[in-house]
């Protein structure tokens, strides 16, 4: 037996996205841009996938552009509304806490000149509302924001977003990176005020190598902002190439076999408190997030004199139970995030990250509180 529980760095893909890209690669194999009947059928699968993806966010179709990932989408939105809003302010707002993503790309930012406002966290991953509108100002012209973070689960006050650039009379584009929301919460980035928001595949029982930026048509971007490869008409040359119809068709794929999302959490916030309850049973045992954050993440204390990164080897290698340390960008470097909220070095160099999809069960929590509670009666703090 094994217990996968690590669905936040990636999930393992449907049965309906799985026969989509099968049937891109080997039927439907024609280039999209490619005018004759096998082209045409390519095209197809493409718009459809753009319609589920638009009718999910409750958008419309051509605001959707595919990208290689969440990484391009990020980084399409910030240098995109850093380049766009330039000589309307000089501000920049985003976290502490924000994927590597955005946090390299607003670093990178700073380094040409924008003043970049870094909201840091509580003790418990929170950002305030106060923080934001404190931090907008007149001379914001970009505010972005992950909804749900990707370590801790904290659910970001993206809400308000709107409200403190109004507030202030910015210019601000707003950009809500929902990469660990998107299939587990409504998203509507109308309702949001967003201007961009960022969504992957792979985080949805979907393939790797495919995300999606939704690009608000009012807001008026040109693809002089956003583009940043040449050579072709493709995705409104935002984005020109040849596009991945497999991988396109089975994001699609992923998108209409999502369930609801209300009776899925619902699912979900009953295993995670089913896994607080058999781990907090495990002596030493610290949870690093509250139960307001997302069911779908828990980040745990391990009370053993080995470092995180050797605790999950531990537990592929002997117990075939699968979790982080972290988000997989970081490659294994200390976690940002719990540095941000000031958490201790012991319990940051001792946590690890479980997150849970709709298809986790009880039995996968019975094997990892098992495996934890050898390792930690076996290898104790020194």
């Amino acid at each position: 037996m094994s217990a996968y529980l690590d669905n936040s760095a990636t999930t393992k893909p449907c049965d309906e996205c799985v026969s989509a890209v099968m049937n891109m690669l080997t039927d439907n194999f024609g280039n999209p841009s490619s005018l004759h009947d096998l082209g045409i059928k390519a095209m197809k699968e493409i718009i459809l996938a753009r319609g589920a993806i638009a009718d999910s966010l409750g958008v419309d179709k051509d605001e959707i552009i595919f990208t290689s990932g969440a990484t391009e989408a990020n980084n399409m939105a910030l240098f995109g509304a850093a380049k766009a809003k330039k000589r309307l302010g000089n501000r920049i707002v985003t976290t502490a806490v924000e994927h590597e993503s955005v946090l390299e790309s607003a670093k990178e930012l700073e380094k040409q000149g924008f003043e970049v406002v870094f909201l840091k966290p509580d003790i418990h991953g929170n950002i305030s509302e106060e923080q934001l509108f404190e931090a907008v100002n007149k001379d914001t012209i970009l505010v972005s924001m992950m909804y749900i973070n990707n370590e801790v689960g904290t659910v970001m006050p993206v809400k308000s977003i709107s409200k403190a650039v109004k507030r202030a009379g910015a210019p601000a584009l707003i950009h809500i990176d929902c990469v660990q929301a998107y299939g587990k919460v409504n998203i509507n980035p109308k309702k949001l005020g967003a201007d961009l928001v960022s969504i992957t595949a792979h985080k949805i029982h979907g393939p790797k190598g495919v995300g999606a930026l939704y690009v608000n048509k009012s807001a008026n971007l040109t693809d002089q902002n956003f583009a940043r490869t040449f050579g072709g008409e493709q995705e409104k040359r935002l984005r020109p190439g040849t596009e991945c119809s497999p991988l396109i068709a089975g994001f699609g794929a992923a998108v209409r076999a999502l369930p609801n999302v209300n009776k899925q959490k619902k699912k979900i916030k009953e295993l995670n408190s089913y896994a607080r309850q058999k781990l907090s049973k495990i002596d030493g045992v610290v949870f690093n997030n509250d139960e307001n954050t997302s069911p779908y993440i828990l980040n745990v204390y391990v009370p053993t004199f080995m470092r995180s990164q050797t605790v999950l080897q531990e537990l592929s290698a002997n117990y075939n139970v699968y979790v982080s340390n972290g988000s997989a960008c970081a490659k294994g470097k200390k976690s940002h995030v719990l540095t941000a909220m000031g958490l201790p070095n012991e319990i940051i160099d001792k946590s690890i990250r479980i997150s849970f999809s709709r298809f986790n069960t009880k039995e996968d929590v019975d094997l990892l509180a098992s495996s934890l509670d050898e390792l930690v009666k076996t290898h104790p703090i020194k």
